[in-house]
């Protein structure tokens, strides 16, 4: 199980916006992407959270092991278990450009499980070496999926997309997924986080 994807879905960027309201041309619509997707993943599918058992049963198993601080898992969040997306209810109202930002995002995450197997994969990121405060596979599965998203809206929002990867505001977002509840706490050592998210976005910006 993975959870990623909400970063474009809590923030409303206005010069993002403009760009997507105003004369933009897509460089691939999301159709392409998902049969991309869908040929390199065949069991790809994208399912609402909300006809899911499983991520109601997820969403109570998280309130009651973060102490409540984990509210907004079926609202915010997108999950990826397998090779199913499951969405959260505002999915269907975002632009085609969110979902492909995230559904790159959530393609690291397939890669990632194909590459180290279903069960060694799951093992990982839930577990190892800890669960909490130095879960340091989550980590690194993480930072690899949003070094990701940073390059997805480099390509896929030229206008606004390097702009907004600049401001506080967005990178505490980022930041905020490693340090808190949000991914129980995964790694709190925020400096780190944000020497990492510095430092990548200097190499994308260069490349």
């Amino acid at each position: 199980m993975v959870c990623g994807g909400c970063v474009l879905s809590t923030i409303l960027i206005p010069e993002i916006v403009q760009e997507l309201t105003v004369g933009y041309h897509v460089p691939m619509t999301l159709p392409e992407l998902e049969q991309q997707i869908h040929d390199e993943f065949p069991d790809f599918k994208v399912v609402p959270k909300s006809s899911s058992s499983l991520m109601r049963a997820i969403d109570i198993f998280l309130k009651v092991i973060t102490f409540g601080l984990m509210k907004t898992f079926m609202t915010r969040f997108i999950t990826t278990v397998g090779y199913t997306v499951y969405v959260n209810r505002t999915w269907g109202l975002k632009h085609d450009v969110a979902k492909m930002l995230t559904l790159r995002h959530e393609r690291v995450h397939m890669r990632q499980r194909r590459k180290y197997g279903s069960f060694l994969f799951t093992f990982l990121y839930l577990f190892f070496p800890v669960p909490v405060l130095f879960a340091y596979y989550r980590r690194k599965f993480e930072m690899e999926a949003y070094e990701e998203t940073m390059l997805s809206m480099l390509e896929l929002l030229p206008l606004s997309g390097e702009g907004t990867l600049m401001t506080p505001v967005f990178k505490e977002i980022v930041v905020r997924h490693f340090t808190t509840a949000e991914y129980f706490w995964m790694w709190p050592w925020r400096s780190s986080v944000e020497r990492w998210y510095d430092e990548t976005l200097a190499r994308l910006r260069s490349s």
